[in-house]
């Protein structure tokens, strides 16, 4: 946020320089910041990721392989691609690592164009209705690639909703994300957004973890693998079916 004496310069025998509205120094100290994850939260890419991350094991290392055996809900495309060259006995190299997650990158451009992709009830309302909100950033938080983020969100038309982000070629592990985040955010608008005013939106509950080790809010919804009640064990601060309800999550944001 800029200082006072930025805000309201010396004179120095000149005349002060005009000093700007009151609101608009209000709305820049006021604004909350929203960081959305993408998988099962936003939209299902219908398999498209999961299809895709076989098919690096195939055509980068020759591996007929599967995924089945590892949980990765709420994890990062870099966490994925350790775990996974581990198991198959790839050595874990920053090259093989870097070749294994361009390889996804390819075969994700070609799989998501599917007809089982989607984005989830009421996300395209919800997000213009945040958009028009001169009192809230919307930004991402989430284990995609950058590059991945916006192949997923950009066959929707959405991408342009998130102004800042923070993504697994930021870290492998989920719970270094949000610093990040609120940095790019700081540096984009110039402003300070205190925990009370963040609020991390996910499926999973390394998605409310990842929020909670910032102090920020927590908003779950079991649009994903869990159910409202496996998620509510985890105590965020609100929980939903889905997002059809643009009033109730309004509400949950401007209670903070």
């Amino acid at each position: 946020m800029p200082k006072l004496h930025e805000l309201f310069p010396a004179a120095g025998g000149k005349a002060l320089a005009p000093r700007p509205p009151l609101q608009a120094i209000l709305s820049l100290a006021m604004k909350k910041l929203i960081l959305w994850d993408i998988d099962g939260t936003l939209l299902t890419s219908g398999g498209a990721g999961d299809r895709a991350l076989v098919a690096a094991l195939r055509t980068e290392f020759g591996i007929e392989g599967t995924l089945s055996w590892l949980d990765y809900s709420g994890r990062t495309d870099a966490w994925i691609a350790h775990e996974a060259l581990r198991h198959y006995g790839v050595p874990e190299t920053p090259e093989n690592i870097q070749r294994y997650l361009e390889g996804y990158l390819r075969a994700l451009a070609a799989e998501m164009p599917n007809p089982r992709a989607r984005l989830h009830a009421g996300i395209l309302s919800l997000l213009e209705t945040l958009h028009h909100r001169t009192d809230l950033v919307q930004g991402l938080l989430t284990g995609n690639l950058q590059r991945g983020a916006r192949l997923k969100l950009g066959q929707f038309a959405v991408w342009h909703y998130f102004q800042v982000g923070a993504f697994a070629d930021d870290s492998a592990h989920r719970n270094d994300l949000g610093p990040h985040a609120l940095r790019r955010a700081r540096e984009h608008h110039g402003a300070e957004f205190p925990p009370a005013g963040v609020f991390i939106i996910g499926d999973t509950p390394n998605d409310i973890e990842c929020g909670k080790v910032i102090g920020a809010n927590t908003i779950a919804v079991a649009t994903g693998r869990f159910s409202v009640a496996q998620l509510r064990a985890h105590a965020p601060t609100a929980v939903f079916a889905d997002f059809s309800d643009t009033s109730a999550f309004l509400r949950v944001i401007d209670a903070a």
